[in-house]
């Protein structure tokens, strides 16, 4: 009888890790102003509330897997004021390789085996804050499924960034998606979690 009440403490316990091993960390910077589709604006309305496109992508995979959530904030603020005022930031830290500051850490992340990374793509690459998280953290035996929201240039070279920055880590991207279909991009996303086996 004790060797079976261990027995059952022992799946439970493994149950539960099993369940959690999914971290969805995320980068959003939603500018302020008014929706407009044709400023490449990262922000949207689903179901009257408003999300960051990225953020949004990010809450529709925690929800499907369960996972845990996590948004990378940076310490300092970006200006979001219009698109062009954030991306013209964004440009300067590129060129400058300004790596920003995370503004808390990521609690356990040893405990998961799959870490899905969102961010929008910002000059042809991704925003600096996530080079930062990939020296901050180490994701060897880990899979990472980078995920991207876009105005048209898809992923461009930031996959084969993180594969490079990360050799030690299995890459699983997922398909990009563009700014001006991210609102209708639910069925899509869960389609390709339950396709790569992240929901069953």
């Amino acid at each position: 009888m004790v060797l079976l009440f261990i027995s059952l403490a022992i799946v439970i316990l493994a149950s539960q890790g099993k369940k959690n091993n999914y971290l969805i960390t995320y980068f959003s910077v939603p500018e302020s102003h008014t929706i407009d589709a044709s400023t490449g604006a990262s922000k949207i309305l689903v179901d009257g509330k408003m999300y960051g496109t990225t953020q949004y992508i990010a809450e529709v995979i925690a929800q499907a897997t369960g996972g845990t959530l996590f948004e990378i904030k940076t310490k300092h603020e970006y200006p979001t004021q219009t698109h062009k005022a954030l991306i013209d930031y964004a440009k300067q830290e590129q060129e400058n390789k300004v790596y920003p500051e995370i503004a808390s850490k990521i609690p356990n992340f040893e405990q998961y085996d799959v870490i899905f990374v969102g961010y929008p793509n910002w000059w042809y690459d991704m925003p600096m804050v996530i080079y930062t998280l990939m020296r901050q953290y180490d994701f060897s035996g880990k899979t990472i499924v980078p995920f991207v929201t876009h105005g048209g240039s898809g992923f461009d070279d930031s996959v084969k960034t993180i594969e490079k920055l990360e050799p030690k880590a299995k890459v699983n991207p997922m398909p990009a998606i563009s700014n001006k279909r991210a609102a209708t991009s639910k069925e899509a996303v869960i389609n390709w979690l339950k396709k790569e086996g992240y929901v069953k």
